[in-house]
């Protein structure tokens, strides 16, 4: 079943809209800032990528397995390995995990707006990938694993993730909770990244 094309795009506007507060606040904090600043030092970069690390842990450990009979391709998509192989690049040793997320009694729509924010944040990695290969250390293509991400495949990806997305909500009409989902992610990030952040000071 393919949804309709107009009733699909209002749903993906709707979660635009709806979850636009809550990424701008995420975007907003300075460990994200730093990553598109010029003034980007290999630690500040190093720094994200382990808070990172902990969001596609969790991800790949909790939100996949709710997902893999919705997701024909999630074994493409996982990341965890790109952030290790960036970070033995640095001579980091893998990080110790952090929790991330609670997916106690989740339902799959909520799972898909988790997923919605990762695979987004993929789309944003191309323009932050035009910074960091500007910083010197990171300019000959290696340590930059996690932002290169499907690289050319990053708009196919992106699209094909979104089909199936609106095909679910389509089928379910669950387009509520998808959003809840979305927006639970991005707080989840951010409480993640500032409660690290006071852990470390």
């Amino acid at each position: 079943m393919t949804p309709d094309l107009n009733s699909s795009l209002d749903f993906l506007n709707t979660l635009k809209i709806q979850t636009a507060g809550a990424h701008k606040r995420l975007e907003n904090l300075p460990v994200s800032s730093c990553i598109l600043s010029p003034e980007m030092k290999i630690e500040d970069y190093s720094h994200y990528l382990k808070l990172m690390y902990d969001v596609h842990y969790d991800v790949e450990e909790k939100i996949f397995p709710l997902l893999s009979n919705s997701i024909h391709d999630l074994k493409d998509r996982k990341k965890k390995h790109l952030i290790e192989e960036d970070l033995v690049f640095f001579n980091y040793n893998k990080p110790v995990v952090s929790p991330v997320f609670n997916i106690e009694n989740r339902t799959i729509p909520f799972a898909f707006g988790i997923l919605y924010v990762v695979e987004g944040s993929s789309l944003g990695g191309r323009f932050i990938l035009k910074n960091i290969e500007t910083i010197s250390g990171l300019n000959e293509g290696k340590g930059v694993s996690y932002f290169t991400g499907y690289g050319n495949k990053t708009g196919s990806q992106w699209k094909s993730f979104l089909n199936v997305l609106t095909e679910y909500q389509e089928e379910n009409d669950c387009e509520d909770e998808i959003i809840n989902g979305a927006i639970y992610a991005f707080d989840c990030i951010h409480d993640h990244f500032v409660q690290i952040q006071k852990n470390e000071n």
